[in-house]
This record gives structure tokens, sequence and C-alpha cells, in this order.
């Protein structure tokens, strides 16, 4: 019971009784007033309690026994500063009698109740199906087609370019794994960084950053151009190689940090996390945009090779970084005026968090190696961990995907390189088509089984795939295709996988480590990779290519068991995480 005394200008008291909803199994509890007159004297000024009085409701009923005016003028209490203040005589026996009245009667409050209005599924489904903030989510599909685009063409032209500077694979091998070295050891440093400050500043620091780093490994390539070195290990040694392994380690990790903040918080923040259809629309749109951008990025360095100079070609790629970069900046602003703000607040609003402040106090490599500690921990402790185990055990599957060893193995299988091409191009146009299909998927059965069913379809293909390999027929040129298709398809529920489990995380990992969760999953990811890469120089022979592809198919096996496992037995944190979804 709350009792609300008001003073207007007459000093007539207004008395409110407020009932709380309650269960069957609940009770109403009065704590009786133990002196019979209990005197209520506030210090309040005139004008205060003359402005209470256009907030009062009345309730005949229970005023029934308070004092009359001549009882409380004669009671009336005088304070130091020479303000009267009323003095009200209240029976508790009244007011217990009628406050259980009140209870069994409900008239009020279960009015209010039986008023609101209840969704039908229809309504439910069309706002599952719509964004939080649609117009923030458009810009901030422009701007990711900006940046992507001018860094799919970076990561097409590096590699290449210094291809045509020295034949050897050995500068292009050592770059890629020190920019894994990189994102293993500074992922987590970077992510605790982001969720420690606003969120629209530090990624459009982040990502002059990256610009910078571009440009300068423009710059060192140009440079190393002109002096053509006469083998690969006086290559290595040269200060502009050194100085392009660093900035390009940067411009990975500035990379890395920038895609996790847009696909695991922003679109969040934007689609809404309630939200599991228009979630999973946007997720697939981002991944279209990225796979759209891989495949026009490589075309158009590669249509500019044909036709200029490397130094041109490099020259041009520099003046699209440049020109990309305020789009991407006024963009990102544009992103967070279109959907009210709602990118403003820091992820960890305190502003006296320990870790910015140990950067001052401490060396940089202590905080790193702590940063690195506490993104492991964070990371185990996540909620859906199965779920990102099995997106980590995917990333060992180096062989039986579009890539470097696949392209060796069929480069000595005596292919034509239009077929390889073409095998390349048929695989990232599935992944386009899987985005399309994720949405659907996530709409008919939900977002856990249809990541159970993603990883199966691909599980399935891969092992028919590999059957094919080891049956020995691929001398033949028919069984070759057969393979490649099997690979090919099997792609669908590859990428299925990645955006519905995209959304899995989005909706598990808390707001405030999204960032340090996503970066620290990415560096276990690039470990992953790296082993089987070690793996693959170990046992380097084309030979060895049914090994490599058996290890693959293991990895992808178990990481379909180990996910349908945790979706058999959902947990109370599962059932809370996934309440919204129809089909868990």
């Amino acid at each position: 019971m709350v009792v609300v005394v008001s003073h207007a200008q007459s000093w007539s008291a207004f008395l409110t009784l407020r009932q709380a909803p309650l269960t069957s199994s609940s009770s109403f509890r009065i704590r009786p007033l133990t002196p019979r007159f209990r005197s209520l004297t506030p210090r309040f000024t005139t004008q205060r309690l003359g402005s209470l009085n256009t907030r009062c409701s009345i309730n005949t009923d229970v005023l029934t026994d308070i004092a009359t005016d001549q009882e409380v003028r004669d009671d009336v209490a005088t304070d130091d500063c020479g303000c009267t203040i009323p003095v009200l005589h209240l029976k508790s026996d009244i007011l217990e009698t009628e406050a259980l009245n009140l209870l069994a009667k409900g008239t009020f409050v279960d009015t209010l109740l039986t008023t609101l209005p209840v969704l039908s599924e229809e309504e439910q489904n069309i706002i599952a199906a719509t964004p939080a903030h649609p117009a923030g989510l458009y810009a901030l599909y422009a701007s990711c087609l900006a940046g992507y685009m001018v860094e799919q063409l970076w990561n097409f032209a590096s590699p290449a370019a210094i291809a045509l500077i020295h034949p050897s694979l050995l500068p292009v091998a050592l770059m890629g794994f020190l920019a894994k070295l990189a994102v293993i050891g500074g992922g987590p440093l970077v992510g605790k960084l982001m969720d420690h400050f606003p969120r629209v500043p530090a990624y459009n620091c982040l990502y002059i950053v990256q610009t910078a780093a571009q440009l300068m490994s423009v710059g060192m390539i140009i440079h190393g151009h002109t002096l053509h070195p006469t083998s690969a290990s006086s290559l290595l040694f040269r200060p502009w190689f050194i100085v392009l392994v660093l900035v390009g380690a940067v411009e990975r990790l500035s990379g890395l940090a920038l895609g996790v903040a847009v696909e695991r918080d922003w679109v969040v923040l934007l689609a809404g996390t309630n939200r599991p259809v228009a979630l999973a629309q946007a997720n697939a749109v981002l991944s279209r945009i990225n796979l759209l951008c891989e495949i026009v990025g490589a075309a158009l360095f590669g249509i500019l090779l044909a036709k200029y100079e490397l130094v041109v070609c490099l020259k041009i790629a520099a003046g699209l970084m440049m020109g990309a970069l305020p789009i991407v900046v006024s963009l990102t602003w544009l992103t967070n005026k279109l959907s009210s703000g709602v990118l403003d607040r820091a992820v960890e609003t305190c502003l006296s968090c320990s870790f910015p402040s140990s950067l001052k106090s401490e060396n940089i490599v202590g905080v790193g190696l702590e940063a690195i500690k506490h993104g492991w921990f964070e990371y185990i402790r996540q909620p859906v961990l199965p779920a990102s185990i099995a997106y980590v055990l995917l990333y060992f599957n180096v062989v039986l995907a579009p890539g470097g060893l696949m392209t060796a193995f069929l480069t000595q299988q005596g292919l034509n390189p239009s077929i390889i091409g073409g095998f390349s191009g048929l695989c990232a146009f599935v992944g386009v088509a899987a985005t399309f299909v994720s949405a659907k998927m996530v709409k008919h059965l939900g977002i856990l089984k249809a990541g159970a069913a993603g990883l199966v379809f691909h599980a399935s293909l891969l092992t028919t795939a590999v059957a094919v390999y080891w049956s020995g027929c691929l001398s033949q040129q028919t069984p070759v295709f057969f393979f490649l298709a099997l690979v090919v398809l099997s792609r669908l529920g590859h990428m299925s996988y990645d955006v519905i489990g995209q959304q899995i995380l989005q909706t598990g990992i808390p707001a405030s480590k999204a960032n340090l969760i996503g970066t620290t999953e990415v560096s276990v990811a690039s470990l992953a990779e790296s082993i089987m890469l070690g793996v693959a120089i170990v046992v380097n022979d084309v030979s060895h290519f049914g090994f490599l592809a058996t290890l693959s198919l293991v990895s992808v096996v178990g990481a379909a068991c180990l996910y349908c496992r945790w979706l058999e037995n959902p947990t109370d944190t599962q059932r809370t995480l996934f309440s919204f979804s129809p089909h868990l």
C-alpha cells in the first residue's frame, strides 16, 4: 500500500491507494501503524507544497474516517521556518479493511490489464521482419559497400603486385603468415579498445588508420618495383619490405576490427536483437556486399593490370582509397544520425575503466598480454561457446574450399585455367545465393535449427566429395567435375552457417563484450587456419592431397556433431536467449 498525502490550496488532504498485481499464491500484507496517530512533518516550503496539487487523485471510499478540518486545524505543527504543516489522523484498521476490499474487487487495475492490446501472430511476424532503424541500416550498407570495395581490391592487388616484383611465393607467404600472427596477438587488444570507446569516433579513427596503412603499402611496393631484387632472400631483408610487412599487419588488424564492429555490434543495434528475421536479412545483405566486392574488386584490378603498368594500377588504387575515406566517414556519421543516435553511447559508459587508464601506467606489451588473457577468458565463458567452436572448426577446412591449395591440386590434375577460375567464381556466387537462403531458413526453421541444417548439408556433400576422391577415379575428367560440383554445392551450407552462426553469436554475446569476444574468435579462427597451413607446408606433395582433404572433412563433421549435440540439450540460458525463436 502506498499512501500519498498532498497539499491543496485549502489544506484538504487527498489519499490514493495503489494496488500491485498479485498472483494466486501471493498474499497482501499491510504493515500496521503502531501508534494510532502518526504525524507527517516533512520540511517543505510553501511553494513546493503548492506545486503538488495537480498530481493527486481522489478516492472518496477510503477518506471516510479522515479527521475533519477542525481536527486537522487543531493539530497543525509549526516548523522552525514558520511554515505550518498539517497532521493527518489515519485509522489503520479502516485502511486495512478497505484495502482488502479493493483487492477483492480489483476494479481499476484489472480493467487496465484487460484492455491492453495483444498482437496477433501475423503482426508479431511483421515486427520480427522489420528493422528497428531501417534508414540507418541503408546508410550502413552504403558505407560497407565503399569500404569493402577498396579493402577487397587491395586484398587482391597486394599479393599480385608483390608476385610481379619477384616470382617466388615466399614474400607473399611470409606477409600472410605475419598478418595472421598480428591478428592472433592483437585482435583481443583492439577488440577491448573498441569496447571501451564510443563507437562512431573509434570506427572512423580505425578506418583512417587502415587507409593510411594501405597508402603506405602502395608507396613501399612502388619503391620496391624500381629496385628489382635479384633473389627472394635479399628481398626479405630490404627496409622497404620490412616496413611493408609491418603496415600490412596493421592494415589486416584494422580491417578485422572494423568488420567485427559492424557485423557483431552495429548491425544488431540497427536491426534489433529481438527481431530475428530482420537481423538475418541484415546479415545476409552484409555478406552479399562483401562477396560481391570480392568479385568486383579482383576483376577491376585485373582489368586495370591488363591495360596499364603496375605502378599506374597502384596509383589508381591509391586514388580510390583516398576517395573512399571521406565517403565512409560521412556515411558512418549519417548512419548514426538516421538511427536517432543509437550508436552514440560508448559500449561501456564508465569513463574511469581500468583498461584505458592502464595504458598510461603500464607498457603496451603487458597491456596486450592482459587483453589476450581477458579475451580468451571471456570467449570461453560466452553462453554460445559450442556454436562459436563450430564456426572456428570450419576454418580448418583449407583444402576443400576455393584457395591456393585447391588451385595447386587442380593445376596438377591438368585442368584448364579457365575451369579453375570458373570454379572459384561459382563458389563465390553460391555464397551469394546462400545469403538469400539463410534468411528464409531462419524464418521457417528458427535460428538454431537453421544453423544445424547448414552444417549437416555442408558435411554431407563434403563426405561424398572425399569418397569420390578416394575412389581413385579422378584421373578421368568427368569424376573431377563431379568432385568440383560437390565442393561448390557444399559452399551453400558453409556460407549459410556463416551468416546464421554470426546471428547466433550476435544474440548470445552481450553488447558490452561484442568486439572483445568477436576479435578473439577471429583470432582463434586464424590460429586454426595457420595450423592447417603449417600441416600443408610439412606435407607439401600433391600426392598427400587426400590426407589433407580427410583432415578438412573431419573438422567439418566435428563442427556439425558438436553443434547438433548442443542443440539437442538446450540449457536454460539458451532458451532465454532464443526465446523469440518459435522453433527452439
